[in-house]
């Protein structure tokens, strides 16, 4: 039975989910089984798409709501939301 994990979190690093950070977030989903969805809004893009996180156009202060599902769905969260939570590793 595969695993559904979920939370909400802010984009907090100052330029958004840009295209440096979108990258990081898709070569992170792709080291786990699970398929990871990031949803803002009524838009959703799958997590190793950078071009796909990129049209969410998700700025500082946005809400994203990330959906993990498969064996590993609950280490894929936690993995992404850290990364998100630690500002992609932005200074700013």
């Amino acid at each position: 039975m595969s695993q559904v994990a979920e939370q909400t979190v802010t984009i907090l690093n100052k330029m958004g989910l840009h295209a440096r950070p979108a990258s990081q977030l898709a070569q992170l989903s792709t080291q786990f089984a699970a398929q990871i969805i990031v949803h803002q809004g009524d838009k959703q893009a799958d997590a190793a798409s950078v071009l796909g996180l990129m049209m969410l156009e998700s700025c500082q202060g946005k809400t994203v709501r990330v959906v993990a599902q498969g064996d590993d769905a609950e280490a894929a969260l936690q993995a992404v939301v850290e990364l998100i939570s630690q500002k992609f590793n932005e200074d700013a």
